[in-house]
């Protein structure tokens, strides 16, 4: 006896036990949207009736990702003075969201349901405006009322719906049927329901998947797209579900030849082709990217993403694209380093891969001698070196592919003139026995200058006396003191190697003269 009643007891207990989501908190990541729900608590709804819509609110909302990328939720409440409790960038994360519907007190006051709506379409459904709705993504709302005296709302419903605004309505109490279900987007029997103040939890699921329906985030996308490779970009809906996702990808055939991939997977037919032959790939639930290979050049590509659970259905996804032309190397050359007897010459791209060698011709033109070089695949410039000065060179590099094939390419150049490195040299007397020595120079290739003077025959000073000083190459002048009457005064460049060919000038020190120019 006391078995049987220990069992009527538990069997009991569970058939009381309150229905609830089974699904957990956030666990959706299936959407993108913007959901305001439109909450009567007016004087004909009682505090009871209140706590109960908010209580069903906070079971509908639970399972849902909130944020940017997510799903964004706004409560406005209807009153004689309608107030937007919370807007959509108020909340990302579940734990405030449930936080403040536990806490929504009532207005009271008469039902300004049109009032509402004005405050719902300027400043929260239309996007652009602070704290409404994003652009490009849908937009819902609910309205939760008791159907007692809501006003006239067919106008101020239809613009919404009117504006791409999906319109959904649950009805506690005893509202016109017919004026509610003008104002519902279709399906009717999707987005109105009628039920009962204390049976709102059996239409909980219904109504979330009808939300779900507008705003779940259906898109695949395609990116880094090469010749022969492509990525796969989608919103992980599975995210928190068992399940895993079935890539399937092949060529557009034009023709009845058939197309392959790799990547992975296995590979079959695809009647969608004709024929042509798909390639298989499986991702895991918390997967959001597959990285398909083996693609052919300026192909167009059909890939079918089907996310596969027991636990919820979606729709297969599909997109288009076509891989980027081939470009054999070289495509483009470059020259840099120009000098008057050496340029450097580059190419690109760099493909060791295809590339077994690169074959520099060069020689002058109209008819210069011809010169070559070969480099290896994986080299991408040269210097060319023991050029002309001041002469057009006509270069052409050939790429030998492995295939067989050679690509070549041709550009002319030039090298610069010789600039001699020191240039207009004078003195200047200052005094009886100082020179002022300037002169221009260019810094190219040039690590000093050497300054020698000495007396010469004639002058009354020792002719094999001589002196010297060096200068760095950014110096292009100095003043000589205690220089003999008629001394010559030379200044030559320096070379890393040598000392070059410099000029040479006499200090005259007379009266009438206060610059020389500058004598070999």
């Amino acid at each position: 006896m006391e078995t049987r009643a220990l069992l009527t007891w538990i069997c009991a207990c569970l058939l009381v036990r309150p229905l609830t989501s089974q699904k957990p908190e956030g666990a959706l990541n299936c959407c993108e949207g913007d959901v305001l729900f439109l909450v009567d608590s007016s004087g004909s709804v009682s505090s009871y009736e209140h706590s109960s819509m908010l209580s069903f609110l906070s079971e509908l909302l639970l399972p849902f990702a909130l944020g940017e990328d997510q799903v964004r939720v706004g409560l406005l409440q209807v009153g004689t003075q309608p107030r937007l409790e919370f807007g959509f960038d108020t909340f990302s994360n579940q734990s405030g969201l449930q936080g403040a519907l536990k806490n929504i007190k009532p207005l009271r006051g008469d039902t300004n349901t049109v009032e509402a709506l004005r405050m719902a379409k300027q400043w929260v459904l239309r996007p652009g405006t602070a704290d409404g709705a994003r652009a490009g993504l849908p937009r819902v709302l609910v309205w939760l009322t008791d159907g007692v005296k809501p006003g006239d709302v067919v106008g101020p419903l239809t613009e919404l719906q009117e504006e791409g605004v999906a319109v959904l309505v649950v009805s506690t109490g005893h509202g016109n049927y017919q004026v509610l279900r003008q104002v519902v987007s279709p399906p009717v029997e999707d987005h109105l329901y009628f039920v009962d103040i204390d049976d709102m939890s059996i239409i909980t699921e219904d109504l979330r998947d009808a939300i779900i329906e507008i705003i779940r985030a259906e898109r695949i996308h395609v990116r880094d797209v090469t010749t022969s490779s492509a990525t796969l970009q989608w919103r992980p809906v599975l995210s928190g579900l068992k399940g895993y996702y079935e890539i399937r990808f092949h060529p557009v055939l034009t023709s009845g030849s058939g197309g392959s991939a790799g990547g992975g997977g296995g590979t079959g037919t695809s009647p969608s082709t004709g024929g042509g032959d798909y390639q298989r790939l499986t991702q895991s639930a918390d997967s959001s990217t597959a990285r398909l290979t083996g693609l052919k050049p300026d192909t167009t590509y059909t890939a079918t993403l089907t996310p596969e659970s027991n636990e919820q259905a979606f729709n297969t996804l599909s997109v288009s694209f076509t891989t980027n032309p081939e470009v054999l190397s070289p495509s483009t050359v470059t020259i840099s380093e120009s000098g008057p007897t050496s340029v450097r010459v580059s190419w690109g791209p760099l493909q060791p891969e295809k590339v077994t060698s690169y074959y520099i011709e060069y020689s002058a033109l109209p008819r210069g001698k011809l010169h070559a070089v070969t480099v290896g695949r994986n080299q991408n410039s040269t210097l060319l070196r023991d050029l002309q000065p001041d002469t057009t060179y006509l270069v052409t590099i050939s790429a030998r592919h492995a295939s067989g094939k050679e690509k070549a390419m041709s550009v002319k150049v030039c090298t610069q003139e010789v600039t001699p490195a020191l240039a207009d040299l004078q003195l200047t007397t200052v005094g009886s026995d100082s020179v002022q020595v300037d002169w221009q120079g260019s810094a190219a290739g040039v690590r000093g200058y050497w300054l020698t003077w000495e007396g010469q025959h004639g002058s009354g000073s020792d002719p094999g006396q001589q002196s010297s000083l060096y200068l760095p190459p950014d110096s292009l002048s100095t003043r000589l003191t205690h220089i003999p009457p008629s001394a010559r005064v030379c200044v030559s460049p320096i070379y890393r190697m040598a000392r070059g060919e410099g000029l040479c000038c006499t200090a005259q020190f007379h009266s009438d003269a206060l610059a020389y120019g500058f004598q070999s």
